[in-house]
């Protein structure tokens, strides 16, 4: 008889306020404290089902080659193409027409790369969305036709076959002295333009036990997991076999099979957990921060040196009817600096987090390029206790 045990988990939370600056150049001071000033709030947790994959339930990647015909003189030239010329002669001979020797020239055909996503569990017969991206010089596939495609996996077996009108969602129009294109046109898909041939032979209700798969490895997360579901159980039926993987056995005097088993469990809460880490992308500026990430006690100072050089020179000439003198080109030059003399201090309260000082730094109109270079500085001095990921 399962019983429910699980209990959801409250954790603290840590709010401080930033003062805001009114000058670019800054000193900002971080208190240092570890003993942080909480208030409980209500867990953030997700059902199992939402954090895990079960090991051998996944997708399995087609992929084929086609032609694709009805274009609009839009297709591929048969001379830079010679790929789509030797489909087009050994289609045609399928079909009993030989067309060898002959002087083949037609702008209606594109050969085309057909992919496709088989599901996990996919009855034969049932039908799947193809895409299609052409593989020679077409201008554009809109209007055409895949003709019948297999599509093979990674071990060389066919397990389905596209046929159908292409959708693209853009165009190519082109004049003599001006062209205009819109998305990629020379790409598109086949809304269930696959029927599934062949299945894959996985037999899941067949298993005693399984391994569920973390999407965001983490052995607090695991151990949860596995808690959980021997709570609501209560048995021992999962064990954390590392952070990545959780073990689920399915009972002997379990009535059901494994698939009921999953069903059972993937309801149940957990809060996951991860460790604090900074994602940065240089090259868009984005940075995305997680919600346990803190800042040490640190003294940052950001300012700017400006230098502004003008050079006007003066012309100079003697005098009208002078006994004796030249005219000369004399410098002039005019030099100013700012070193920020508009400084301001400003103390935060102990064991602030970084979305804290982010937030101030936003306020001030600080740029992102220039954040993520004082978010790198803190951490190299050792006071951000998050991991800096730069994508």
């Amino acid at each position: 008889m399962f019983g429910l045990k699980y209990q959801n988990q409250r954790s603290p939370s840590v709010i401080s306020d930033l003062p805001i600056l009114k000058n670019l150049g800054l000193i900002l001071a971080v208190g240092a404290s570890l003993l942080l000033p909480t208030h409980s709030i209500d867990a953030k947790t997700s059902r199992i089902k939402d954090i895990i994959n079960i090991e051998g339930v996944r997708d399995n990647q087609l992929v084929g080659y086609g032609l694709i015909v009805g274009l609009n003189g839009t297709g591929d030239s048969l001379n830079n193409s010679p790929f789509t010329k030797q489909s087009l002669i050994a289609m045609l001979e399928r079909l009993g027409i030989n067309i060898r020797g002959e002087n083949v020239n037609t702008g209606n055909i594109a050969a085309v790369i057909v992919t496709a996503t088989l599901p996990p569990f996919t009855n034969q017969g049932s039908k799947i969305d193809v895409s299609v991206s052409a593989l020679g010089d077409a201008k554009s596939l809109q209007g055409g036709t895949l003709l019948v495609t297999p599509l093979i996996a990674a071990d060389g077996d066919v397990y389905a076959v596209a046929q159908g009108e292409v959708n693209i969602a853009g165009f190519s129009i082109e004049g003599d002295a001006a062209s205009v294109t819109q998305n990629i046109p020379t790409a598109g898909r086949i809304p269930n333009g696959g029927i599934v041939e062949r299945e894959i032979d996985f037999k899941l209700e067949d298993l005693q036990q399984i391994r569920l798969s973390l999407k965001n490895p983490d052995f607090t997360t695991s151990r949860r997991i596995a808690q959980a579901i021997n709570g609501f159980t209560n048995a021992q039926l999962a064990r954390a076999e590392n952070s990545a993987s959780v073990i689920l056995r399915r009972p002997s005097n379990y009535d059901g099979t494994i698939v009921d088993l999953i069903t059972d469990i993937e309801q149940l809460p957990v809060q996951p957990d991860q460790p604090a880490r900074v994602v940065i992308s240089e090259s868009s500026g984005v940075i995305v921060m997680g919600a346990n990430v803190r800042v040490s006690s640190v003294a940052i100072a950001q300012g700017s040196l400006t230098l502004k050089v003008n050079e006007a020179p003066e012309v100079s000439q003697a005098n009208p009817f002078a006994d004796q003198g030249e005219t000369v080109i004399v410098p002039r030059t005019d030099i100013s600096a700012n070193i920020g003399e508009d400084v301001k201090l400003a103390v935060l309260n102990s064991g602030v987090t970084l979305q804290d000082l982010v937030t101030g730094l936003n306020k001030l109109g600080v740029k992102p390029r220039d954040i993520i270079t004082i978010l790198q500085a803190i951490k190299a001095a050792g006071a951000l206790q998050a991991e800096i990921e730069v994508m």
